[in-house]
């Protein structure tokens, strides 16, 4: 696909006088890419690879997005390294070589670091720079964005790769302004070194991040006061050095590998029994149960096919992570806190740890449910809870994000008509396919809202929404239509479809980031596409396959005039 010229119009006397609205403009790539983490840089050079000039924008000093931002102790991602990796390059995946299991923050950094650089991207991105407006011109047909440093941009094309998990939530707790100590984000960590040898620390959420770093600050702090308001089942990893047998199994199979995991429901490969725990007997159901438990992550939830349908298997799963707990932790009573007893395996993200419950047998580590002692207020020297004061030196917000919404609503977007995309999601977002949003033309959203993003691999599915946007570009290029958007009626029906299968799921029974109920305000509302990654991959390629059903395009009098 040959790339297009971007050349204005001159406004001489057979074309209307844009100038005005072009002033200050310098000369315009074809899209604009936001963000710099796997998406972006996958956009960037997937984009150039069919023949589009793109610029991508980041607000970060360097490439990796959510892993440039959290380098907290013992921050490291939760799916296997060799899976969480891109595909589109064999060359890559065979030759990189990763040191462990499940990959720390730094080695995942470096491996996106090496991609920018191997594939040329890093002159394609303005660093330090965070979009803060864009808007569609309805005359010029093109995106105009703004930055934080007061610059303007404009592109036929607009692809918002902002990250799924990139806006860190600080709860609005009273009188935290005047904490006279350190406060840190798990999301949003420095970059230096923080020592806490011999510090009073308190960590706020027991989530992904609270669970990682909870064991690295209770090895040097003083004392850890660890505030927990909701339990989350938590699988240890069984993490260390990835063995050369399993490298070599994957990267021989790897090709075969990739193709297998398109059709899977998480996007993930799992290594499970293929058996219900109806088909076994107790013994055998307790015993895959204690092998998935020696074996460790995530895949636990796996061991038997019907954990997350079944409601008795998902109980016999529960129960077993529960006794398990109070085995672990020598105190009955901070064992039953850490317990979830509330809503089902599965229904919250799962969480893999190294040492969590192990740690608080530690003497230095307290555990203060806020479930029924609440915080109420911060002073300039303490957390304080309904009942007590507890003297800090520092406070780590292990709180997580404004999930998948938040990035995207930080950019004030004005699609046509000067519709705001803040009005129009102001009762949750909505979208077609997780791809665009209606009255938004020729905006592209890669692992938004109503797509599986976070309920799987994100790369993986960052990689198919990618493939599938150059695909569409290029059928729009071949068709010389200029502009597309989504009907609103497929984007209702889409909506539809999302709800009713979160409904039909465990992800209705728990209050959780994946409904937006962490974010004071925010419309509870199921944010991704729960009915599996391998579905929704066949129905994004049957709708391109049908001529892009649901989709409006458009050729573009003021567009092909620039031509």
């Amino acid at each position: 696909m040959a790339a297009r010229s971007n050349k204005h119009l001159a406004g001489d006397a057979t074309n209307v006088n844009y100038t005005d609205s072009l002033k200050d403009i310098r000369p315009e790539p074809d899209a604009i890419i936001v963000g710099a983490g796997f998406g972006g840089l996958y956009a960037l050079h997937r984009l150039k690879q069919i023949g589009l000039s793109v610029e991508g924008f980041e607000a970060g000093a360097g490439v990796g997005g959510t892993w440039y931002w959290n380098r907290y102790p013992g921050a490291r991602c939760d799916i296997e390294s060799m899976q969480y990796s891109y595909s589109f390059s064999d060359k890559l995946q065979q030759e990189w070589k990763w040191q462990e299991k499940y990959a720390p923050q730094a080695e995942i950094l470096r491996y996106i670091e090496h991609v920018a650089e191997r594939f040329d991207l890093l002159k394609l991105i303005q660093f330090n720079t965070r979009i803060v407006s864009a808007s569609f011109d309805d005359n010029l047909e093109r995106w105009i964005v703004t930055t934080d440093r007061g610059e303007s941009k404009s592109a036929r094309y607009l692809i918002l790769a902002t990250g799924p998990l990139s806006t860190a939530n600080t709860p609005a707790i009273r009188g935290l302004d005047r904490f006279s100590g350190r406060i840190f984000h798990t999301g949003a960590w420095p970059h230096e070194p923080v020592d806490f040898i011999g510090r009073s620390v308190g960590v706020i959420g027991t989530g992904s991040s609270g669970i990682q770093i909870i064991p690295e600050l209770a090895q040097v702090a003083k004392d850890l006061i660890v505030f927990q308001r909701t339990p989350n089942f938590s699988i240890p990893s069984r993490n260390g050095p990835l063995t050369p047998a399993r490298e070599r199994m994957f990267k021989e199979r790897y090709k075969v590998f990739r193709e297998e995991i398109k059709r899977l429901p998480s996007g993930i490969f799992f290594e499970t029994t293929g058996k219900s725990t109806e088909e076994v007997s107790p013994e055998e159901r307790q015993s895959g149960f204690e092998e998935a438990w020696a074996k460790g992550g995530v895949g636990f939830v796996r061991t038997f096919t019907d954990i997350i349908l079944n409601p008795e298997a998902n109980t016999s799963a529960s129960d077993f992570i529960r006794a398990k707990i109070a085995e672990i932790v020598e105190n009955p009573t901070v064992a039953s806190a850490l317990q979830p007893k509330t809503y089902p395996l599965g229904a919250k993200r799962i969480c893999v740890d190294t040492g969590y419950y192990e740690t608080f047998n530690k003497s230095n580590v307290s555990l203060i449910d806020v479930s029924k002692t609440p915080i109420t207020h911060i002073t300039s020297k303490a957390v304080s809870t309904v009942d007590a004061d507890y003297p800090l030196d520092d406070i780590v917000f292990a709180t997580g994000f404004d999930a998948l919404t938040g990035a995207i609503l930080a950019i004030d977007i004005k699609g046509s008509a000067g519709r705001s995309l803040k009005d129009k999601w102001k009762e949750g977002p909505s979208t077609y396919l997780g791809l665009m949003a209606a009255g938004f033309p020729n905006m592209f959203m890669v692992a938004g809202p109503g797509s599986p993003s976070i309920l799987g691999n994100v790369v993986v599915s960052i990689e198919q929404h990618v493939d599938w946007i150059s695909a569409c570009l290029e059928y729009m290029h071949n068709h010389d239509v200029d502009v597309i958007d989504a009907k609103p009626d497929a984007e209702a029906q889409w909506d539809a479809h999302v709800n009713e299968v979160a409904q039909s799921s465990l992800f209705q029974q728990a209050d959780s980031w994946y409904l937006g109920s962490n974010i004071p305000g925010k419309p509870r509302k199921f944010l991704a596409y729960a009915g599996g990654y391998g579905v929704y991959r066949d129905k994004c390629a049957e709708i391109a396959s049908s001529g892009y059903e649901g989709f409006i395009f458009r050729k573009s009098p003021v567009l092909a005039a620039s031509n």
